[in-house]
């Protein structure tokens, strides 16, 4: 009984949108690519939108999907966009992440896997939660 529970739960973690890794090279640049598929880091105070301040809303660069506002956007100090809560939790999944000698919480776009950073627990109120995300795995729709 618990295999088929795990296969199923393994079923729901699967991404909706699956693409080659060709049609993601196509797709992104090298260094979203490096970020996105092979759950790199760009160099913090480097990206976009680390000091990004328009309105609007920040979606997935693979998939298009809305995963954070403007509104819960705060500057970290740490030189990646962070961002205190996400539009919708259900968009992202959060995987334990072992690598590098640490051990953190991945958030992935459920949508189409894309990795997008960590999430920490020393954000500011009301959720006390830092979505720290690369850039690179981020698209922007300015609000008018």
């Amino acid at each position: 009984m618990a295999q088929k529970e795990e296969l199923a739960r393994k079923k729901e973690e699967a991404p909706e949108i699956v693409k080659t890794e060709a049609e993601w090279r196509k797709q992104l640049s090298p260094m979203q690519y490096y970020v996105v598929r092979e759950k790199g880091t760009e160099r913090p105070f480097t990206g976009e939108f680390w000091d990004h301040h328009e309105k609007g809303t920040y979606k997935c660069i693979g998939c298009g999907e809305e995963l954070f506002t403007s509104e819960t956007k705060f500057d970290a100090g740490c030189g990646w966009p962070s961002f205190y809560d996400a539009i919708d939790k259900s968009k992202v999944r959060v995987n334990r992440d072992t690598s590098h000698g640490m051990i953190r919480e991945e958030i992935v776009c459920k949508k189409c896997g894309a990795h997008l950073g960590h999430v920490f627990d020393d954000g500011p109120k009301p959720t006390g939660l830092r979505y720290c995300v690369n850039s690179a795995s981020l698209g922007f729709e300015k609000k008018n």
